[in-house]
């Protein structure tokens, strides 16, 4: 749902031509794992909105021979990595998620480096159309960059239960370790807190494809 204080930030954001040489806002689309934030953004997606996906920007500064995956391997062990020299993701996910020292560490030595590129490409898309309506997918907003100046945050709810169970039949996930992953993230409270607009992607696809669509039209209508 889109209320009023969203509204006014659209439009204050759409006017501001100092801070921003943009028409329309910069969002931040954030929400749990398995909680429908990779629907939305397709959703955004095929309104037209650039997305740009912190989890490829993630994938791509780990690659191999990477600063970033040299330093992954010093601080957690050459088992971490595949024979070809990539990261290993769930070897290392079995290292960190339930560990909130380990976790922390690993972001430490990740988040600057999606940070910095992450920025890179949202100058970019704004560069190439002033009118784009760029959209960051981004799983960890609460724990890395609760604090940068999104003009909009659009967080993806759904129970934790249901997020369980499509861990659990959509990924194959054991239980223990679907409920991990999730206790190893910020809380549904604390994304909710950060949230501008909501949507509840807990029923079915023809209602978040109607959130969406409401919340596009009023992007648009600001621009």
């Amino acid at each position: 749902m889109l209320d009023d204080r969203a509204t006014k930030r659209l439009l204050a954001s759409a006017a501001d031509e100092v801070w921003h040489p943009r028409r329309v806002p910069l969002l931040a689309l954030t929400g749990g794992i398995a909680s429908g934030k990779s629907t939305i953004a397709a959703l955004l997606a095929d309104h037209g909105a650039v997305i740009v996906d912190a989890d490829a920007i993630v994938r791509e500064v780990q690659s191999p021979g990477s600063p970033v995956l040299d330093e992954i391997a010093g601080a957690f062990g050459g088992d971490v990595l595949r024979s070809d020299g990539s990261l290993d993701r769930a070897a290392l996910g079995t290292l960190v998620f339930g560990h909130p020292e380990r976790l922390a560490r690993l972001n430490a030595l990740v988040h600057p480096a999606v940070r910095a590129e992450s920025q890179r490409r949202f100058e970019a898309a704004f560069a190439a159309d002033p009118a784009a309506v760029v959209v960051y997918d981004v799983p960890l907003l609460a724990e890395a960059r609760a604090g940068d100046a999104w003009d909009l945050v659009v967080v993806a709810d759904s129970p934790t239960e249901l997020r369980v169970r499509r861990l659990v039949e959509n990924r194959g996930l054991t239980e223990a370790d679907a409920r991990a992953r999730i206790g190893s993230q910020a809380s549904d409270e604390e994304r909710r807190a950060l949230a501008d607009v909501v949507i509840d992607t807990a029923t079915d696809m023809d209602a978040t494809r109607r959130q969406v669509d409401e919340l596009w039209e009023r992007l648009t209508r600001s621009a």
